[in-house]
């Protein structure tokens, strides 16, 4: 029996594998939000408590580097350690890899219902391929060819140096700069970046805040999710919030085809995480393809990677409980 896992930023998915079922039929699983409580251990203890079969292994996928069997959760105060959890909950084998080499290792193993299409593109048989996921914070990874079978392997590109691309970026640069003095991708494209790119948008006057936008973000802790689904609603309209989405899907087009040149995924980019999903009109609008193919003498191979947003939500522990079955 495999314990698999995929602990992010905001909440953990946790599941109960066996080799017979495979990794994409957990025979118990169960969503955790994170801030409920003090360490990952006790999510984990309360998950186990009723699960009346033996655990033999376990692989979680952590959003943070993992170094020497450990993770500092990067959006958490959370220290994760191998052996820690094989000496409290007596499992014989444990692995934890990064979140999004977790999702990397299950992309080859997708099919059409798991994917939205934004650019067919040319596939390259076993060219590398590369994996993007605003969330709670930006991870990124990628996939080469080893011969024999795909690898993946974790990255930690989100929070490399933001590069604005035209005036009104370099604007919001120097707007996020004054606050945290070193600006990364990951300030912009993630769940934070949405409402940091709507505050600027409002406080330099780029729009009006409706009166019903204002009750409704008074009475929620997270602005985002108010002001995605403002920019999603049709009946009543916020042209703030949709610029806020244009805008962010945008500098993520951007930051998907840098990493698509660094990495040269002519195997194709594909977009996970909790954001993507969620904003498919969006990121299907057009923008993104833009800002992603915009690359100078580059921009014709762009436009022939292929590129697909990953609408599985489980495609985390199903990449955990794979690399589970094949390495322990």
């Amino acid at each position: 029996m495999l314990l698999a896992g995929d602990v992010g930023g905001t909440k953990t998915h946790l599941g109960v594998f066996s080799k017979e079922k495979g990794p994409r039929e957990p025979l118990v699983e169960a969503d955790f939000q994170n801030a409920d409580y003090p360490d990952f251990e006790s999510i984990l203890r309360e998950f186990l408590t009723p699960v009346n079969q033996s655990i033999h292994k376990a692989c979680f996928g952590v959003a943070g580097p993992v170094m020497d069997g450990q993770c500092r959760i990067t959006n958490l105060p959370w220290i994760i350690r191998e052996k820690q959890i094989q000496h409290v909950f007596q499992i014989a084998s444990v692995r934890l890899i990064n979140d999004l080499e977790a999702t990397a290792n299950a992309i080859p193993f997708l099919g059409p219902p798991d994917l939205f299409i934004l650019n067919p593109g040319q596939v390259v048989r076993r060219g590398n391929m590369a994996v993007i996921a605003p969330g709670t914070g930006l991870g990124e990874a990628f996939l080469t060819w080893d011969g024999q079978c795909y690898r993946a392997y974790a990255s930690e590109g989100g929070h490399a140096d933001f590069a604005p691309r035209n005036s009104l970026e370099l604007e919001l640069l120097l707007d996020l700069r004054e606050r945290f003095g070193h600006v990364s991708w990951e300030n912009i494209c993630s769940g934070k970046g949405i409402s940091r790119i709507y505050q600027f948008f409002k406080s330099k006057g780029y729009g009006e805040e409706p009166a019903w936008l204002s009750e409704k973000l008074n009475r929620g802790s997270d602005p985002t999710p108010v002001i995605v689904a403002a920019a999603l609603d049709d009946e009543r309209s916020c042209d703030l919030c949709k610029k806020t989405l244009d805008l962010f899907v945008s500098i993520l087009g951007g930051e998907a085809g840098n990493l698509a040149l660094k990495v040269l995924a002519a195997g194709g980019v594909y977009l996970a995480g909790g954001i993507s999903p969620r904003i498919l009109p969006f990121l299907g609008s057009g923008r993104f393809m833009e800002a992603f193919r915009q690359k100078g003498r580059m921009s014709e191979l762009m436009s022939r990677i292929p590129v697909s947003v990953i609408v599985d939500p489980g495609v985390a522990l199903f990449g955990a409980a794979h690399y589970g079955f094949k390495v322990l």
